[in-house]
């Protein structure tokens, strides 16, 4: 009896194990092992050409480009994503909003129902130097002067990349953020209104550590995404002007599937892998979550 009760867990784990095993790690060691060759797509032979394509990593430019708009991303999703998400989650919770809270819950989250296809094309038409409803905006409020070609200029194509992206994804983050101020006890907020503690102090005391699990969680999936970004450049800019909005995962498809060097792409999601999980690993360290203080 006592050994069925030590095997029956491990069968129950035996399926998302092997799950894991034939859709992750199985191609990520594939993955590693092709980095070592050259061969296209639909090559039936594979010429070793051992760490080549490694070298070619380090002068490549279009990889610097691409990781500092990866950065870029990560440091304004993160400000956005998870800091304003839950300072936004915050005010949707205070009182003052309690009846208009569930219809602005709706309105944040509704983007994050849209296809990403549907609303690129919604923000090329914002965009648009001609017509687009930002560039009539700033003109319509003597802006005019702050009016761009926003996808056809180098220095604003990732930036006008970015913003759509955080338009769609911060309604997501914030209500993962209500569900967790909604398991703070409310004894917390009431003792903290007797000892007359303002919003901004309850926010800072009370709110953050409380939600503090949420937090990592949150960073580390906005983080990772950041470095993984593939679904808005492609579709908005397909990295261009150039290569100004180019992000790995672009410049890693382009490679495998336009320029059909699918060693040198298997490098770079080597690259990408091991940033993401350096990263990944980094911030479990610095948050320790989950451990007694």
């Amino acid at each position: 009896m006592l050994r069925k009760k030590k095997i029956l867990p491990i069968l129950f784990l035996l399926p998302s194990f092997a799950l894991l095993l034939i859709f992750v790690y199985i191609p990520l060691l594939q993955n590693f092992y092709n980095s070592f060759f050259d061969f296209s797509v639909f090559s039936q032979t594979k010429t070793f050409v051992g760490l080549e394509n490694f070298k070619v990593l380090l002068t490549d430019k279009v990889v610097s480009v691409a990781l500092i708009n990866n950065v870029k991303y990560m440091i304004i999703s993160v400000i956005l994503q998870v800091g304003f998400a839950l300072v936004l989650a915050y005010i949707l919770e205070d009182k003052v909003f309690s009846r208009l809270a569930p219809f602005l819950r709706v309105v944040y989250f509704i983007p994050v129902m849209i296809s990403i296809s549907v609303i690129a094309l919604l923000f090329g038409f914002v965009y648009n130097p001609q017509m687009g409803l930002l560039n009539s905006f700033l003109e319509l409020v003597g802006l005019d002067s702050f009016a761009e070609v926003w996808l056809g200029k180098p220095k604003t194509a990732i930036y006008a990349v970015i913003a759509m992206s955080q338009w769609q994804s911060i309604g997501f983050v914030t209500m993962l953020f209500i569900v967790a101020i909604q398991k703070i006890p409310k004894e917390l907020y009431e003792a903290a209104d007797i000892d007359g503690a303002g919003k901004i102090r309850k926010f800072f005391s009370i709110t953050v550590p409380q939600v503090r699990e949420s937090i990592f969680v949150n960073t580390l999936i906005t983080i990772t995404g950041s470095m993984l970004v593939f679904n808005e450049p492609y579709i908005l800019t397909n990295g261009g002007p150039g290569f100004s909005s180019m992000t790995m995962s672009v410049h890693m498809y382009q490679t495998g599937f336009v320029k059909d060097n699918m060693g040198y792409a298997s490098t770079l999601a080597i690259v990408i892998f091991i940033l993401t999980a350096v990263l990944a690993l980094v911030q479990i360290r610095l948050s320790r979550t989950g451990k007694d203080d």
